[in-house]
């Protein structure tokens, strides 16, 4: 019959507990790990649309989705509401946005002097920002038509919706931060080209994120 020699067994024996220690260590590890860090609830803006003329379902759902999309890494979301619905209750957090002219794309333009502001946010006596806004869509889609081919009249929807979005969110950062502000980048440039309005992308910069943050928990 074969026999185990002592220097066996011990070897054998250490190999075991170097195991049993490599198993051990990532429990331990487990076992003291920091627990998730619990993300801060997100500020909630009620947003009154107050449309003065006709306008397309299509491109106001695109609207919300982009404005959701740009100020949640902000750390705001957005409950929406009709003037209607505003009078019949009391809301924190509430802004009023009209909208003037035709916000629809159509594939023929109309004469229309498109200079001007795209949208504005209206400042009381003393200078302060008020929680009112007002988009001009006759200029916005005069704007965007003009970034515009052939093809993407297809989805006029969508882009319009996107562009609205954006100055949306242009007006309601400088009602968060009570401050006319503008960045040399993102959604809160001074002022959109046609192109950047409709581009696939175009988020806050890193510097007004961290502004509208400071001024939420303030």
């Amino acid at each position: 019959m074969p026999t185990v020699s002592a220097l066996s067994m011990q070897r054998a024996l250490s190999c075991v507990l170097k195991s049993r220690l490599l198993l051990a260590f990532p429990l331990l590890a487990s076992a003291f790990a920091a627990p998730p860090v619990a993300q801060p609830a997100k500020e909630k803006v009620t947003v009154v649309l107050d449309f003065k003329g006709p306008h397309s379902d299509r491109s106001v759902d695109v609207m919300k989705s982009e404005l959701e999309s740009i100020l949640s890494d902000a750390g705001v979301s957005f409950t929406w509401s009709s003037p209607k619905e505003a009078s019949e209750k009391t809301s924190e957090n509430l802004v009023v946005v009209s909208f003037k002219g035709k916000c629809i794309l159509e594939p023929i333009p109309y004469l229309y002097d498109e200079r001007g502001p795209l949208a504005s946010t209206f400042t009381s006596a003393e200078g302060q920002m008020l929680p009112f806004s007002e988009v001009a869509c006759d200029t916005v889609t005069n704007s965007i038509r003009s970034a515009m081919f052939a093809g993407d009249y297809n989805k006029a929807d969508l882009l319009l919706g996107r562009a609205l979005g954006r100055v949306v969110a242009h007006e309601i950062v400088h009602i968060i931060t009570k401050s006319p502000e503008h960045s040399h980048e993102g959604v809160q440039k001074p002022a959109l080209s046609g192109s950047q309005l409709i581009a696939d992308h175009l988020k806050l910069s890193d510097k007004d994120v961290t502004r509208i943050q400071q001024d939420l928990h303030e």
